[in-house]
Order: C-alpha cells, then sequence, then structure tokens
C-alpha cells in the first residue's frame, strides 16, 4: 500500500527458518572520534535537508515519539539527557538489567544525535530536537545482537506506542517473525525507518538487499554525502524509498564527546527526524492524526530527484521545502 513506491518486478524474498540469527549493525566508517566541542559544529546534514523551514514554523517534532532500536545510548550525554524519555535493554550485557542501555560501540548514542541533539552550549542541534526518545538495546558490544533481541524490542516499542521506530541494523535474509513484528508496528499507527545497508558496489544495476532495510513495508534510507552524490558503499535495490546525508556525518558519541561517521546508518536517522517534523507539522495543517502510509506520503511529497538512477536514490533526497 505504498505511494510512488518503485516496481519491484523480479524481486524475491529469502527465508529461513533459522531461529535467533545474529543482526548486526549497519557497517559503517569512523571517520574521526574524540572530538570536543568548544563553538557550534556546523552539520551540513540539517541545512542539506532544509530542516530550518520546519523550525522556523515552529515544528521541531515536540511530543512525537521515537524508539531508536541500536547499540544503546550515553543517555547522560549534555546534548541528550533532557530528550531521553525512557529506556530498556534487551541484550544479555549488564546482568540483564533492563535499565542499563550503556553504550559500548557509540553507534546508537551518535545516531540519536543526528534525530535529537539539543544544541547545548552551542554545540550540534539534530534534526527534530524536541522529540521524545525511547532507547531500546538491542546489539551489545560486539556490534551485534540476536534477532530475539530486536523482535522484543519492537514489540516493546508498540507497547509504547511510539510514533517512529528507527532501525540501523540488519542482516542478509529474511525472517517471518521478522517481518511480523514490523507488520504489527505499522498496524498500530507507525512508521517504520530501516538503513538501506553499506555493501553497495558503485553498480547501481548491481542490487544488494539487508533486512529489515528490504521489506516493502519500511521506509528503506540510503546515502548521499554533501554534494548529494550517492555514497558508493549505499545499496541499490528496487525498495529505497528515498535518500538523506550519510557521509562525514558529526553527532553525539559517548562520555559527552562528538564523532563523524559515515553510513546508510547515519541516513536513515535522518528521516526518522524528518519524519518527527512532518507529524508535527501535518497534526496541525490536517487536524488529526495521519496514518503511517499518509504520513510517507507526504514525506515522498518532501523530496527532489536527483540525476542517478531510481534503484540507489528511490523518490530522492529528502528536502524539506517551503509548501
Amino acid at each position: 500500500m505504498r505511494i510512488n513506491k518503485i516496481s519491484k518486478s523480479g524481486f524475491k524474498k529469502n527465508s529461513t527458518e533459522i531461529k535467533d540469527i545474529e543482526v548486526r549493525l549497519v557497517p559503517y566508517t569512523m571517520n574521526r572520534d574524540n572530538l570536543r566541542v568548544k563553538n557550534k559544529i556546523s552539520s551540513y546534514g540539517v541545512n542539506m535537508i532544509a530542516t530550518q523551514n520546519m523550525w522556523k514554523a515552529s515544528y521541531k517534532g515536540k511530543g512525537v515519539k521515537i524508539a531508536i532500536i541500536d547499540s544503546g545510548c550515553d543517555i547522560n550525554h549534555v546534548d541528550l539527557k533532557d530528550r531521553i524519555a525512557g529506556v530498556r535493554n534487551f541484550t544479555s550485557e549488564d546482568m540483564k538489567n533492563p535499565d542499563i542501555v550503556t553504550d559500548r560501540v557509540g553507534h546508537g548514542t551518535h545516531v540519536a544525535g543526528i534525530i535529537a541533539a539539543n544544541g547545548h552550549e552551542n554545540s550540534i542541534i539534530g534534526v527534530a530536537p524536541e522529540v521524545d526518545l525511547y532507547i531500546l538495546k538491542a546489539i551489545d558490544r560486539t556490534g551485534s545482537g540476536k534477532l530475539s533481541w530486536v523482535i522484543n524490542a519492537i514489540n516493546y516499542a508498540v507497547s509504547l506506542d511510539v510514533d517512529v521506530i528507527s532501525m540501523s541494523l540488519g542482516m542478509g535474509v529474511s525472517d517471518d517473525k521478522l517481518e511480523r513484528a514490523i507488520k504489527n508496528a505499522l498496524k498500530n499507527g507507525m512508521s517504520v525507518v530501516c538503513a538501506a545497508g553499506n555493501e553497495g558496489d558503485g553498480n547501481y544495476d548491481d542490487f544488494e538487499y539487508s533486512y529489515p532495510a528490504a521489506y516493502v513495508d519500511v521506509i528503506s534510507v540510503g546515502a548521499v554525502d554533501k554534494k548529494a552524490v550517492p555514497a558508493p558503499f549505499s545499496n541499490a535495490n528496487l525498495v529505497i524509498d528515498c535518500v538523506a546525508p550519510g557521509v562525514d556525518i558529526i553527532s553525539t558519541y559517548p562520555n559527552n564527546t562528538y564523532a563523524s561517521l559515515s553510513g546508510t546508518s547515519m541516513a536513515a536517522p535522518y528521516v526518522t527526524g524528518t519524519l518527527a517534523l512532518l507529524k508535527s507539522w501535518s497534526d496541525d495543517v490536517f487536524q488529526r492524526e495521519l496514518t503511517p502510509e499518509e504520513l510517507y506520503a507526504q514525506l515522498i511529497k518532501f523530496t527532489k530527484t536527483l540525476e542517478y538512477p531510481r534503484t540507489v536514490q528511490g523518490n530522492g533526497l529528502i528536502y524539506l521545502k517551503p509548501r
């Protein structure tokens, strides 16, 4: 029931009966870490997708609930602590304590900052700096996790009645239980955003699929650089929905530091944050809560087509132009 979804002819899904298979963070590149901020960092990403157009109209995602299923988060980071609404640990780390979501990888903290960093003391600012974040840890210190952890996190997000679920993780095969969990989230009015994957080889006719991003019901996000050129690592396939900045992205990192990372893992949270802004905007414009399909339709209206094949950009680059 996706609007403007490109054709999937010839696309076949590989099912698997393997139980509790490994799910990994979408591979990413560390460019620079242990960055410390004294003056405001210029984040080309928020400028590139024109978030200021929404901010000027006072839409910053206030009250929108976002679940980040990832490696946890530094919930005491100066740019994030005011945005944390809830936490839950689904991994076997920390004696299975459900209240400890220590991020020993840094990935989840980085994703959270792209979505919602509050710009404290003139540091970085996220796409939707007034959202409520729910940190659901399903990836451990190895950068991987069990499929059951991810599914449990999705189901927990449904119980929280969040608005958007953001996942920058994946595996090479499909799983029926995972797909059912995602469909249930959609049925309950949630949008699901996934990183498309970083197995690309620069050939737009050579397709790479990663799950859950390859499911037609989710919003699959590829990456571009600051010149809006598709990143060579970004997966090309027949189910890409859109692209967002994903190369050399500076965001929050554990221990009150910052880091620059590259990957579709960085692009997906730009779209997650954008959905939060559009939800705030559309609630006012339409005077009602839009369904995930309707919100998706609005998202696609806020894209611009790039001069590249649809297999690598889907509907185009997220761009919050005035309407």
